[in-house]
């Protein structure tokens, strides 16, 4: 049973002005926003899927900005981005079990209206369909309520388990980026892929992704 909220491309009910703070859900997957109290449980998970999780996980390079150094930082660091538009970090549930994160970032409005999304799931629930429901529930809402025009996800060639969401969204594959972001301590070369509003069904991208799996 779907209680969403964002769900296609119409308006959704009891979402405040501008998509956020928002709760999404499909059946026993829940979006929401990361807080202060998922420390522990973001640590468990980060700490148990270490090894599975190094390969795809964004580095910074030499002379870069450094990252936050405790988890209220990065809360409170993603929470100011969120007020300021540019980043929506969600928590993803499995069965009110913390198992993942999605988050649309790098946003850019003006003549834009740009995001990139990236992911990651607790080895545990791989294989459920997880993941895919929970990028298209973000997806459909960032097109629905966040003003989003155009959404692009960027996948190192050898990740197959997230070329396997993309493949199960639909998303058209645009280019290849060569050295695109710095990935467990070089820069690694990404496929990239993107959907506009325009190319969003008009009952979603949840609903794609459902019918999908049938």
């Amino acid at each position: 049973m779907s209680h969403l909220l964002g769900a296609g491309l119409g308006r959704p009910q009891g979402v405040r002005p501008g998509g956020w703070p928002v709760r999404l859900q499909h059946d026993d997957v829940l979006c929401r926003p990361l807080q202060r109290q998922d420390a522990r449980a973001w640590r468990v998970a980060r700490e148990r899927n270490a090894a599975w999780l190094a390969p795809w996980d964004a580095t910074v390079p030499p002379g870069g900005d450094t990252r936050p150094t405790t988890f209220d930082a990065l809360v409170r660091s993603l929470r100011r981005q969120a007020r300021q538009g540019t980043t929506y970090p969600f928590v993803i549930e499995v069965g009110g079990e913390f198992a993942g994160q999605v988050t649309i970032n790098n946003v850019v409005r003006g003549s834009a209206m740009f995001g990139s999304v990236g992911y990651w799931l607790d080895r545990r629930f791989a294989g459920r369909g997880v993941m895919p429901r929970a990028v298209a529930m973000v997806l459909d809402h960032g097109f629905a309520r966040l003003g989003l025009h155009r959404v692009e996800i960027a996948i190192r060639p050898e990740n197959s388990n997230s070329l396997r969401v993309v493949e199960k969204l639909g998303l058209p594959e645009i280019g290849y980026a060569p050295g695109y972001l710095h990935i467990d301590g070089d820069w690694r070369d990404h496929r990239l892929y993107a959907i506009t509003r325009e190319q969003v069904p008009t009952t979603g991208l949840l609903v794609r992704v459902l019918t999908e799996r049938l």
